[in-house]
């Protein structure tokens, strides 16, 4: 019952966005029916001479305008290429029992298979036409990036078909999965996390439907075509009306458009309710869980190597891996670590590292922008090569960074004026500098005036600088100067290239639409000093003790002393940049046999 209902919402939402379009066809042929009868009239003789013959020219004229204006919109808007999300194809030689299974849950469900079945690097799943000519056929070139906007995205559509076989296997739409379900997953939960998504197949039959979902889409391809840059003075003017005429319908039929998704979605889960439903609720909370970790992969582990121009090859891999510390460390999730030995849905690919990898390299262009294709400065990464690579490398940077804004700023290697400098870069040098000590050894507060601070450190420190302030002061100054001397760094970087033709849609990776949004929000100026001081901290660590870069599936770059994580360091270097206290610092790196007088290895 729940399922007709939603069906016939959507229908009857169809049906009016149909009805707009069609007073909209109305409205331009207005002038020209009217146009029509003056001019039968002239001719017949019933209405002509005089006044007559003007507003017969007249209104000709302007039916003329408004009927190549209206043919301009229709055309922009037939022809306009609709958004595609960006995915991995998958072949159905390369996933034969995927396939199967696909197909197999729309025959209970009764509905239309999908045309073909492609994966996407986010933690989503969805319904995605490609039926429009400029798209060409489903995906099916195998395990490839297909570049598109993800505009097209509009979540999980459902509802029912008016029968079985009334729709070609070309018209159905693409079924998008997102990878990390396919590695996270087993096989049965995969199933009932899908079973609703495929369920929207139906509506794609239903004529009304899809051909309202097509005027919409074409209407919102047509305002991106009026908006794209790089046009002549005339070319912006005619753009201009049609993307004015085409955001008028799509403000008149947005109301519309939106409730008949929500029935095609309420009908989808409704038909999708007789279908593992006990699984299903497993399945959502495993959702849930797959987006958790997959976001603290792509911040804490892949965002540090993308930086660096190196892209993590098995970010999947990396989500089962993450997964499994975490349900480790949660007593939350002790009860998913259970269900690893059941069949992974990944099995279902024939070659899953390839499509791993496929799927890895998208990810890092959305995410981060990166070119398409490998190149000295943007080659892969497996995870055993990860802390030597990128975890020891970012540090080195890091210090070699800090060391150059200490250096900038005229500070001695050593805190003792009279004796000489040591060869190299010292973790004690940064101690130094972020604290000074009376000779009882307490610690000294530094006041610093207003000419003292530079420009751009402004919003370091309060508005009272020339009051008393505490041992900030020298951190702030610090803090500023790395801040400036990243924002050198990333002007002074070369543009990346233009990536290969990869299809119909390659403009949007040129156009700067991606990234697609920023993985983490701009780090202020004491974060980014932390930062740098536990890079020189981690430096000093490896060089001159037992100490080794490491990887924590959970928390990304981390120390290894005695093949142990050490989660204590953290505090203990903001304590020394937050408060100038360095005694924490310091009692930790005694306690490891760290020796901050020993010059480092920098990049």
């Amino acid at each position: 019952m729940g399922v007709e209902v939603g069906a016939q919402a959507a229908r009857s939402r169809a049906l009016a966005v149909l009805r707009l379009r069609s007073r909209a066809l109305a409205v331009a042929l207005l002038p020209a029916a009217v146009a029509v009868v003056l001019v039968a009239g002239g001719v017949t003789g019933h209405v002509g001479g005089g006044s007559w013959d003007v507003v017969r020219w007249v209104v000709s004229a302007v039916a003329v305008v408004v009927l190549f204006c209206a043919a301009a919109v229709a055309l922009v808007v037939a022809r306009a290429r609709p958004a595609l999300s960006p995915t991995v194809p998958i072949a159905e030689e390369s996933a034969p029992d995927l396939y199967r299974l696909v197909r197999d849950l729309a025959d209970r469900l009764d509905v239309p298979a999908p045309s073909a079945i492609a994966l996407t690097p986010d933690c989503d799943s969805w319904l995605e036409d490609r039926t429009h000519p400029a798209h060409g056929p489903p995906a099916s070139r195998g395990t490839g990036p297909d570049p598109g906007a993800d505009e097209a995205a509009d979540g999980v559509r459902g509802g029912r078909a008016p029968h079985r076989g009334g729709t070609p296997a070309s018209a159905a739409p693409v079924l998008v999965i997102g990878s990390p379900f396919l590695w996270w997953m087993r096989v049965g939960e995969l199933r009932a996390v899908l079973a609703p998504v495929v369920a929207g197949t139906g509506p794609s039959a239903h004529p009304d439907i899809a051909a309202a979902r097509r005027f919409v889409r074409g209407l919102d391809a047509a305002v991106a075509v009026a908006s794209a840059p790089g046009c002549g003075p005339l070319a912006r003017v005619v753009l201009g009306g049609i993307g004015w005429v085409a955001r008028l319908l799509l403000r008149s039929c947005r109301a519309h458009a939106a409730e008949m998704e929500r029935g095609v979605a309420a009908a989808a889960a409704e038909r999708a309710q007789t279908v593992d439903y006990g699984v299903r609720i497993v399945a959502q909370e495993q959702v849930g869980l797959a987006y958790a970790g997959w976001d603290r992969l792509l911040t804490r582990v892949a965002l540090p190597a993308w930086r660096m121009g190196r892209w993590p090859s098995r970010l999947d891999a990396g989500v089962v891996s993450a997964l499994t510390e975490l349900s480790r460390r949660d007593r939350l999730a002790e009860g998913f670590a259970s269900r690893l030995g059941e069949r992974p849905a990944c099995d279902l690919l024939e070659e899953p590292g390839s499509v791993d990898e496929a799927a890895s390299l998208l990810a890092a262009r959305l995410f981060h922008g990166g070119p398409a294709e490998n190149g000295p400065d943007w080659a892969p990464v497996a995870w055993q090569e990860y802390p030597d690579e990128v975890v020891d490398r970012k540090w080195r940077m890091d210090a070699a960074r800090l060391h150059r804004v200490l250096d900038s700023l005229g500070v001695s290697h050593s805190a003792d004026p009279t004796a000489p400098d040591p060869e190299g870069p010292t973790l004690g040098r940064v101690l130094d500098h972020l604290t000074t000590a009376d000779p009882e050894g307490s610690v000294v507060r530094v006041v610093v005036r207003d000419d003292e601070v530079p420009e751009h450190a402004g919003s370091l420190f309060p508005e009272e600088a020339d009051d008393e302030a505490d041992a900030d002061s020298r951190g702030g100054m610090l803090a500023a100067g790395l801040t400036a001397e990243l924002a050198r760094e990333e002007a002074a970087a070369p543009p990346r290239p233009a990536p290969a033709s990869l299809g119909p849609d390659e403009a949007l990776w040129d156009d700067g639409a991606l990234p697609l949004f920023p993985l983490q929000p701009p780090r202020t100026g004491r974060e980014l000093l932390a930062d740098h001081v536990t890079a020189m901290v981690c430096c000093a660590a490896v060089d001159t003790a037992d100490a080794a870069p490491g990887l924590d599936w959970l928390d990304g770059p981390s120390l290894l002393v005695g093949g142990e994580r050490a989660a204590d360091l953290a505090p203990r270097v903001l304590s020394l940049v937050e408060d100038g206290d360095p005694f924490p610092l310091r009692d930790w790196l005694t306690r490891l046999g760290v020796r901050p007088e020993k010059p480092v290895r920098l990049v």
